[in-house]
Order: structure tokens, then C-alpha cells, then sequence
């Protein structure tokens, strides 16, 4: 039976409504990270570079970078006599674990405080 918003009680009806409905959306919105979401961060850091948050994603043969001013850079891994080393021709990100270093027009930066990326809750 449809809602009469004529009627008083229609009116009433009709807000707790919309009034479950939001909740319905808020609490969807704090549900807890999805399964992707969560096994694409076990392969995720997150670092300071000058200042600025970078965030690395590793991936099989790829390391995808999101910069500062919001720039995605994806580097291809290539062969490293230790550790790892992804390029680009552009520029080259290499390290062992946490300690990174990005090579930028032959310039060394140490990407700082590297540490695994919680997605947020």
C-alpha cells in the first residue's frame, strides 16, 4: 500500500523512512575495509618525501607511486644485485624493505619514515 503524504500519520511514515535510509547509508559507510581493499595494502607503504606523503604500490614486475600533487607514475621492475629497483627512463625507485630511494634527473632523495599503509577506517 503506497504512502499517503496527505495524511498525518503518511507524513510520519514517510521520515522514519528516509530516516532509516540514513542511517542505513551511514553505517555503510563505516563498514570495515573490503578483502581487496586490505590485501592491496599489505603491498602498499607510505613515505615522506621533502615533506610530502608518496605512496607506493608494489605489484607483480610493477611499483605504482602516488606523488604529492596527486601525479600516478607506474615504474616496471628491472634487475637489482640486491633489493629492488623499478624504472621508468624517467625516473627510478630503489631500496631493501623500508629504506627507498627515488633518482630524479640523477638526483637521490631518500623516501623517510616508510612504513606499511593502513587503509583508512
Amino acid at each position: 500500500m503506497p504512502i499517503d503524504l496527505n495524511h498525518p500519520h503518511g507524513i510520519r511514515a514517510s521520515w522514519r523512512l528516509g530516516a532509516a535510509l540514513a542511517v542505513a547509508t551511514l553505517a555503510a559507510c563505516s563498514a570495515s575495509p573490503s578483502k581487496e581493499a586490505e590485501e592491496a595494502a599489505k603491498n602498499t607503504v607510505a613515505c615522506q618525501l621533502a615533506g610530502e606523503r608518496v605512496v607506493v604500490r608494489f605489484e607483480t614486475g610493477e611499483a605504482r607511486m602516488l606523488m604529492p600533487g596527486g601525479d600516478r607514475v607506474t615504474l616496471y621492475q628491472i634487475a637489482a644485485a640486491s633489493g629492488v629497483r623499478y624504472t621508468n627512463g624517467l625516473m627510478e625507485l630503489r631500496g631493501k624493505g623500508m629504506e627507498l630511494q627515488l633518482v630524479r634527473d640523477g638526483t637521490v632523495a631518500t623516501l623517510e619514515g616508510c612504513r606499511p599503509y593502513a587503509p583508512p577506517q
